[in-house]
């Protein structure tokens, strides 16, 4: 910046006002940033193929996500007339107009990807996605229609509109197919409904919703070099769309699919039951506001218009798709048997080395405490955790948090049968954890059910935090056995999603845990902490006097750094605090996967600040934080990232690695992360991000590179427990005369 930037951003003592809106990155089109990110990893080319499709559709699934819920929000704001800045110094409109133009430029990036290069690319390999039924040939057109009729015409709802049919509710997310219909006139024939039963009027607009119960991929006969062929089930119901709507002439078709807003806000003060209401929210997120139209590229204008008026939605929020709508179905394709060859080898999570499978867990947390690394170790300690408590005659009372869970949960069938058990069981399931409402509310009834004791989140906040205690009763007496994590309990996304833990019968750490659920469950709250720390009451007060201490060690000359690495940062008063330590000489290191309101480059920082984006096959979760501390580091790991949300609105935890030998693991960590050179994208001073370069021999990819090491570990483990059980037979030397 120049010298007049520098005269307008000083306070009057000097100092650079670090608040100003333009040192900061607006979240929305900073989060639209992190997926075209993720869209460079479609665009890789020494990517497996299939790995790079699974990405594509992960960016369409995302953009979902952020449709539903912030881009509905910011429109709830400006239908209010909220014309608030946010810290970047936008009102909602400008932010939507902003985001208007980014993910216009982001839904072309993903077809051009799709058609020019995936497509192409998947037919050199094997598989051909046969785009449109008119490409069908003879002995095609016979297959689909069979299969159209055995499988899929029971299923389908043909809605007619007109006078007496009013136009249908299109749920949220469902991919439908309108069409412009005209009656045939067939001699002699009576209609059940005429001209003179509907005033007159011709019925005009027609639509069936293609079912999401039936697979959206149906594979064709392979083609006789072996080709495995693919078409997609909506191109299947327009072939036959005759057939649905018997005494009309199609005049045309076309697939359309609506976003509609899934943010709710709830009155908790005012509710009397907080799981009724949600389970009556949960119903009106299928109706909430349309908020984005895509329809097939080359619609009929009639039909558009018909379809736009009957949504009530802007010429801005309708995208022209130039290919299929909603690219989450190459999730489903990656799954494709017979392509294993196009995918990443499958990575097996490796066993905890101070654990073995038939290991008493509790007598393992008493000889040191346990750190955990998933997915490259197995999620498997966390789970015998809650099912050695559940069936432990010396455990009294088993108590944790829920935010996410699997299916098919192992961990909740453990909590029901410690309650079976006779044990005290108490469950906070976070009944507000968004998209994950309806799966929590089941897993609570069942709790409820097998006599847990079960909490439903606290008024006003969110319970984000991953915390077990389990109580035993000992020769000693009384001893508490926690797990702290940075990730969900969820033993399915665990296999994905790179996090941390510990397991710990650390006595101080026990009693704030009793300290965390008395908050939780009776509103108690502690005096003060051992050595947890808790939002939204104390966490952002801690965050900002370790970064204020790396500040004050820099002004005195002693050691200061920090490396943070989360999913998110976008508070405030953090990035100001970041700054400032910046200006003072703190080296800082950050590694942000996603969105990223801090700016590089801002004068005074002295360059002192990095920023580092890791996207890879994992999704990259942890929460770690290391402070320099004049020499005397202090690394912690928490649930929260730095978000207002996270520090204000939740009650999230953030709890120290104390033992010499875990911190050196959780900075190895740190320190192979900040190595990366294959998938780290760089912050630039103008917000734009540069992948690493990656040239020569000491090139990194940080996952491949832990998924060695824990392999190794076990290869090296193995191969010692094979030497101590190989049988040494001792000769006794005779002389002979």
């Amino acid at each position: 910046m120049g010298d007049k930037n520098s005269e307008k951003n000083n306070d009057k003592n000097g100092k650079t006002d670090y608040g100003k809106a333009e040192y900061y990155y607006n979240r929305e089109l900073s989060w639209l940033a992190f997926n075209n990110r993720v869209l460079e990893e479609a665009k890789d080319k020494d990517i497996p193929l299939f790995e790079r499709i699974k990405f594509l559709g992960i960016t369409a699934s995302n953009l979902d996500e952020f449709f539903m819920v912030r881009v509905a929000s910011l429109k709830d704001m400006v239908n209010a007339g909220y014309t608030k800045k946010d810290i970047a110094g936008m009102t909602p409109a400008e932010q939507l107009e902003g985001i208007n133009r980014s993910t216009h430029e982001l839904v072309g990036m993903q077809y051009s990807v799709y058609n020019k290069s995936l497509l192409p690319l998947l037919a050199q390999n094997g598989l051909m996605v046969v785009e449109s039924h008119e490409k069908l040939t003879k002995k095609d057109c016979a297959f689909v229609d069979r299969y159209f009729q055995d499988n899929v015409y029971p299923v389908l709802t043909p809605m007619a509109v007109d006078s007496s049919r009013p136009f249908p509710l299109i749920r949220n997310k469902s991919l439908n197919l309108g069409a412009l219909v005209s009656r045939k006139e067939v001699k002699g024939r009576r209609h059940l409904f005429n001209k003179k039963s509907v005033h007159g009027k011709e019925v005009e607009f027609a639509t069936v919703q293609v079912p999401s119960v039936l697979p959206r991929i149906v594979q064709l006969p392979e083609a006789e070099d072996g080709t495995k062929r693919v078409i997609l089930l909506e191109q299947i119901i327009e072939r036959n769309m005759d057939k649905l709507f018997l005494n009309y002439n199609i005049e045309c078709s076309f697939p359309f699919r609506i976003m509609r807003n899934a943010d709710f806000s709830l009155e908790e003060e005012e509710t009397e039951d907080l799981l009724k209401e949600i389970e009556k929210q949960l119903k009106k997120r299928q109706w909430g506001q349309a908020i984005r139209l895509e329809v097939e590229e080359g619609i009929e204008k009639r039909l558009l218009d018909i379809i736009k008026k009957e949504l009530m939605i802007d010429e801005r929020d309708i995208y022209n798709i130039p290919g299929p709508l909603d690219l989450t179905f190459l999730m489903k394709m990656y799954g494709l048997e017979g392509f294993g060859h196009l995918k990443n080898k499958p990575y097996v999570p490796q066993p905890v080395p101070e654990i073995e499978a038939e290991d008493d867990i509790f007598e393992k947390i008493r000889e040191q405490d346990i750190l955990l690394h998933h997915p490259y170790q197995t999620f498997a300690p966390v789970v015998d955790f809650i099912k050695q408590a559940a069936k432990d005659p010396q455990v009294l009372a088993i108590k944790q948090t829920l935010y996410r869970v699997s299916g098919n949960s192992p961990i909740i069938a453990a909590l029901a049968q410690a309650a079976e058990n006779g044990k005290q069981v108490s469950v906070l399931v976070e009944l507000k954890a968004r998209f994950d409402e309806e799966n929590n509310i089941v897993w609570a009834k069942k709790l409820e059910k097998a006599g847990c004791h079960v909490i439903y989140g606290l008024v006003g906040l969110k319970t984000h935090c991953k915390i077990t205690l389990v109580v035993r009763r000992e020769e000693e007496g009384i001893r508490r056995y926690v797990h702290l994590g940075t990730g969900n309990y969820n033993d399915a996304t665990a296999k994905l999603y790179t996090d941390l833990g510990i397991l710990t019968c650390n006595e101080a750490i026990g009693e704030d845990a009793t300290a965390v659920f008395n908050m939780l469950s009776g509103y108690s709250e502690p005096l003060g902490w051992n050595h947890l720390a808790l939002a939204p009451l104390w966490l952002k007060d801690r965050f900002l006097y370790l970064i204020n201490r790396e500040k004050e060690n820099a002004i005195e000359k002693r050691p200061a750094k920090i490396v943070a690495k989360m999913n998110s940062l976008c508070d405030p008063d953090i990035i100001k605090a970041l700054y400032e330590a910046a200006a003072k000489g703190v080296k800082i290191q950050l590694i942000v996967r996603g969105i990223c309101c801090l700016r590089t480059g801002i004068e005074g920082t002295n360059d002192n600040i990095e920023v580092r984006s890791i996207v890879g096959n994992f999704l990259e979760h942890a929460r770690i934080f290391y402070f320099e501390n004049a020499g005397n580091p202090e690394l912690y790991m928490a649930s929260a990232d730095w978000m207002p949300r996270n520090l204000e609105r939740r009650v999230e935890i953030l709890f120290p690695v104390l033992h010499d030998e875990l911190k050196e693991k959780v900075w190895h960590v740190l320190e192979v992360q900040l190595n990366d050179t294959q998938k780290a994208h760089f912050l630039q001073a103008d917000g734009s991000y540069h992948k690493a370069e990656s040239k020569g021999k000491n090139t990194c990819n940080a996952q491949e590179v832990f998924c060695k090491e824990y392999t190794a570990l076990t290869a090296r483990k193995e191969k010692a427990a094979q030497q101590a059980r190989t049988f040494r037979p001792e000769y006794n030397q005779t002389i002979q005369n």
